[in-house]
């Protein structure tokens, strides 16, 4: 079986990105920066303002609202800026946009210029 399966058939994550996202929360709370109750709570608020705009919340969006999730809690928590979250997520951006598809995606100094 796959490591990286549920079942040996589907994927348990439908992009890298979304492993990564779910790794970083694991290593913030294992450091402390959060308490599993905060981030199921701000999860949930995460995903009910989402459906409150629109989301149809088909499970397609789900590590979108991990994702915005890990960004609010962050900043909340003062583990960084919304500036400084701004400006890494550009950095993503400019490599994604220079990276060849299928290659790893790696940030370099000049991504954040």
């Amino acid at each position: 079986m796959n490591p990286l399966t549920a079942d040996g058939h589907e994927p348990v994550f439908a992009e890298p990105w979304q492993a990564h996202a779910f790794a970083l929360v694991l290593q913030l709370h294992e450091r402390g920066l959060f308490t599993w109750p905060e981030w199921a709570d701000a999860l949930a608020q995460q995903i009910r303002e989402a459906q409150a705009a629109g989301d149809p919340d088909y499970g397609d969006t789900y590590y979108q609202h991990w994702l915005a999730t890990l960004e609010r809690l962050v900043a909340t928590k003062g583990a960084a800026s919304d500036a400084e979250l701004a400006r890494t997520r550009d950095a993503w951006d400019h490599a994604a946009d220079r990276t060849p598809h299928g290659q790893p995606i790696e940030l370099r100094p000049e991504d954040f210029a």
